[in-house]
């Protein structure tokens, strides 16, 4: 499922398509902007390729009528780009690559292609999108934003680093790696957090979490998709792990070893 690390993959296979120009564009008609992209984009360049949390944004050159193209991918969007894709296949979607899930489809006047594929119509694209509402990236956050934010919510932190608007980035699949790797329960009232346990937190995710980019995505950590199926026994200390619901969310953690209050 696209988290903040599969959007940074995305975003550097759409470095392939800068430079190039836009001939014809093709947006699934159930997209509220298809018309105006389709408008836009045609006879332009994409100029650069960003990413701010789970978003990528595609700069705009040219003749363009907009600066910006923004792709959210939803929970099973995968960018193509020349037949070349980062990710073959999702966790949790088809791992089929059928053309009539093309849900947008840009193409290059040199004959390249890029889209994107998205069986289940989740994904999402927007020109010139706002970004005011998006906290500090996942991969950049400091000490400092984190412990200001932790302090005003009284929600556990597992729902807290999920919220886009506090970090951006964060999916279900990386906070669970990220507290499993610094032993705080994903139940632990955010506002309760010593700031030697946030600092903890902020310099143990960023080297890890570029690693797992590196072996492939969010699904490339020690709470792999096989350990999320099974609830196997914790990798750490062998202690029966559990499987919880937070936020809403599905949530595979070690009480063992993370605690609900850390204190170290």
């Amino acid at each position: 499922m696209p988290e903040g690390l599969e959007a940074e993959l995305y975003r550097r296979a759409a470095e392939r398509a800068l430079g190039r120009t836009i001939e014809q564009v093709a947006v699934d008609d159930r997209q509220p902007w298809s018309r105006e992209i389709e408008s836009a984009l045609a006879g332009a360049p994409f100029t650069a390729a960003r990413r701010i949390g789970k978003r990528v944004y595609l700069d705009l050159g040219g003749r363009a009528t907009a600066d910006t193209l923004s792709l959210h991918f939803g929970m099973t969007g995968r960018l193509v780009v020349d037949d070349r894709a980062p990710i073959e296949a999702l966790e949790y979607s088809s791992g089929r690559d059928d053309r009539a899930w093309d849900r947008l489809v840009v193409r290059f006047e040199d004959g390249g292609i890029l889209r994107v594929n998205d069986p289940r119509r989740w994904a999402r694209f927007e020109l010139d999108p706002g970004t005011d509402r998006l906290g500090p990236d996942f991969l950049e956050v400091s000490t400092a934003h984190l412990t200001d934010a932790f302090g005003r919510r009284r929600a556990a932190v597992k729902t807290v680093l999920l919220d886009q608007s506090v970090v951006a980035g964060y999916g279900n699949m990386s906070v669970d790696e990220v507290l499993w790797q610094v032993g705080v329960s994903p139940l632990a009232p955010a506002r309760e957090l010593p700031v030697r346990v946030v600092e903890r937190l902020v310099g143990t995710a960023r080297p890890h979490l570029l690693e797992m980019l590196e072996h492939g995505g969010s699904h490339r950590g020690t709470i792999d998709p096989e350990i999320r199926a099974d609830v196997s026994p914790c990798p750490r200390d062998g202690a029966p792990m559990r499987r919880d619901r937070v936020g809403g969310r599905t949530t595979i953690w070690c009480p063992a070893h993370q605690l609900t209050a850390p204190n170290v």
